[in-house]
């Protein structure tokens, strides 16, 4: 495969894991245990800077360009698409953030919009990573030639050193083994997830 494509997708399989552990995070939190709002701070952390600065990033500032410059419009179609829903992400991300950072302890109500944010996010990125994985990078691959690929994980190379900065892929997979250690995915939960993104509302 493709190095460029293989390190989105590699990538994806990091933010699925946080994904799963997110959703047993949620799920202890409306069962009634105490959480800490740190945690929802570092969801929120490695969400707003692994995730979308630096893979979104990568999609938007290499491949999407690389895409429009081979006849795919950023106005309508699946780029379009996928532009719309890193912007809906964005505003889930945001609300989590805000929850982490509030002070004192969280409040009902606080619980509330961090589980309905959270699920929200978790249904959408699944989804969206779905939607990626079979459908949009296959189609770039098939569209762009060979040289322009080989040539785009080089520019994502350069986009992790000049954008990101050196270690900061190290720093958020110590982060992301801390949260799963904390708030193991349930696989079960994880495959069923993955497989509705293909259902009805999730399209």
């Amino acid at each position: 495969m493709n190095q460029a494509i293989q390190t989105l997708m590699e990538e994806h399989r990091v933010i699925e894991e946080v994904l799963g552990s997110l959703e047993t995070f949620v799920d202890r939190m409306d069962a009634g245990e105490e959480v800490a709002r740190d945690s929802i701070r570092d969801y929120a952390d490695f969400f707003r800077n692994f995730a979308d600065r630096c893979h979104h990033g990568k999609e938007e500032d290499r491949l999407f360009a690389l895409m429009g410059e081979n006849g795919f419009p950023s106005e309508y179609g699946p780029i379009a698409v996928m532009l719309a829903e890193h912007t809906e992400g964005r505003a889930h991300v945001k609300a989590l953030f805000e929850a982490g950072e509030a002070p004192g302890l969280l409040a009902a109500d606080d619980k509330l919009q961090v589980s309905r944010h959270a699920r929200a996010y978790i249904s959408l990125l699944r989804s969206h990573i779905v939607k990626e994985d079979n459908i949009l990078y296959p189609m770039a691959l098939q569209a762009i030639r060979n040289e322009e690929m080989e040539a785009l994980g080089e520019a994502f190379e350069l986009f992790e050193r000049e954008v990101m900065g050196e270690g900061t892929h190290a720093k958020y997979h110590a982060l992301v083994r801390a949260l799963v250690a904390a708030y193991p995915p349930d696989p079960a939960k994880m495959a069923a997830g993955a497989a509705c993104a293909g259902c009805p509302g999730h399209v």
